[in-house]
């Protein structure tokens, strides 16, 4: 009986693990340059580390894969981890060795994560490069983070990188400034953080002002820190309780302008999490989202920690594989002859794959008497200590008599 994969998961192959395998390498590398160091979170964590402080919609949280932990018969609820960045936020509250002595730590992590998707057209499993910046605070943190970000997809060779720029704390002032009850401020909030900003122009108000300037905001859209600006001097008198907000935004604005970083404004585009406190990032390219994050100041105090700022970002790397093209894995791979090699040519062949190992190469033994278009060089003994090394390219043949003729050769062609 033929047993399908669970729905809505998927094989990596090798062609694709090839390029998942150089989207982690270019993110270590670029990741490790800015400061960041790695760190690893469990995939399995306590269920109230996502619902006992509110750092979920309700809506993300019915989609959290859960089930009941028998250990000890305690039947504590626990999840695969729905995203990164609580899981460290935790890890940050239980151990006081996670920032640097001068009270900054910067983390990086490869990991998956889990949501139910009901049509199965989606991965329920998604595997997302990130880093974490813990205990710096500011506009040019922020910055920090999209520099990065940008600098990862431009290093894969993947261009078009733009950014959708929102603000959570511009979002919170401006529920504030409606005068709900805590528990309706939550409710509006979860709806919009889900997309749906028409509640909050559902909201009936007699305040006229108010809602003017709720109509303005909620339709900012633009390019420039010019445009945040003049919206600023529109509704800054008559709602003071935006204005650190609104500041946060410009500084952000004029900052990836300095950087030469190309942004949109889109106040409706800071869908996510509940935590986020300040600056929202979306990562696009060609119109597609490739990743995001955003400011949580209050996020590690959530989860039992000290008060401290921190923000973040990850990268969705299956949406960054669809857009490599397949890598060439022909230049240093050999196919040996072995299989047609005589008893007294055995020893010969296999010390000569060891060494052309060591030294770089992919050998791999042909089994069934006919080459792969894997393999650029095909080397087969000839007798007495000689081995034939063909060049599939351009069907060049040399003989040589050692490993050392062999790489030398392998070298001048390179």
């Amino acid at each position: 009986m033929k047993v399908p994969r669970c729905k809505g998961m998927r094989d990596i192959l090798p062609e694709d693990m090839a390029k998942f395998r150089h989207i982690e390498d270019v993110f270590r590398s670029c990741s490790s340059r800015w400061g960041y160091e790695e760190v690893r979170t469990p995939t399995l964590e306590y269920l109230h580390l996502f619902t006992a402080t509110g750092t979920l919609t309700p809506g993300m949280l019915g989609r959290v894969y859960t089930f009941l932990d028998w250990d000890g018969w305690s039947g504590e609820r626990v999840v695969l981890r729905p995203e990164g960045t609580i899981p460290i936020a935790r890890m940050c509250a239980e151990n006081s060795r996670s920032k640097g002595k001068d009270g900054v730590a910067r983390y990086s992590y490869v990991g998956n994560v889990f949501s139910f998707e009901g049509t199965g057209t989606e991965h329920r499993e998604q595997w997302q490069c990130g880093v974490e910046l813990i205990g710096g605070g500011g506009a040019l943190a922020d910055i920090e983070l999209v520099m990065l970000a940008s600098e990862i997809v431009d290093s894969l060779g993947i261009r078009g990188f733009e950014v959708g720029l929102s603000h959570a704390g511009l979002i919170r002032a401006l529920i504030a400034e409606l005068g709900l009850g805590d528990e309706e401020q939550t409710k509006i909030f979860d709806q919009v953080l889900e997309g749906n900003f028409k509640a909050l122009g559902e909201v009936k108000t007699k305040d006229k002002e108010l809602k003017k300037a709720l109509n303005i905001l909620l339709d900012i859209k633009g390019n420039s820190a010019g445009y945040l600006e003049n919206i600023s001097a529109i509704v800054g008198k008559s709602l003071s309780g935006l204005e650190p907000s609104l500041n946060d935004f410009i500084e952000i604005a004029k900052l990836l302008t300095s950087a030469g970083c190309k942004y949109h404004i889109d106040i409706s585009s800071g869908r996510g999490f509940e935590y986020y406190t300040g600056a929202i990032f979306q990562f696009y390219v060609a119109g597609q989202k490739v990743g995001g994050g955003g400011r949580y100041d209050d996020l590690i105090s959530l989860v039992g920690g000290a008060h401290m700022p921190a923000s973040g970002f990850a990268l969705y790397v299956d949406r960054l594989m669809d857009m490599l093209k397949p890598k060439a894995k022909t230049g240093n791979r050999i196919l040996l002859n072995i299989g047609k090699a005589r008893d007294e040519e055995i020893a010969d062949c296999l010390k000569l794959a060891g060494s052309l190992r060591k030294s770089g190469y992919v050998v791999a033994f042909e089994l069934k008497g006919k080459s792969s278009d894997d393999f650029r060089w095909i080397v087969t003994p000839s007798g007495k200590g000689l081995f034939n090394l063909v060049d599939r390219s351009t069907l060049k043949k040399i003989e040589v008599s050692s490993d050392a003729e062999i790489k030398k050769a392998l070298e001048d062609v390179r």
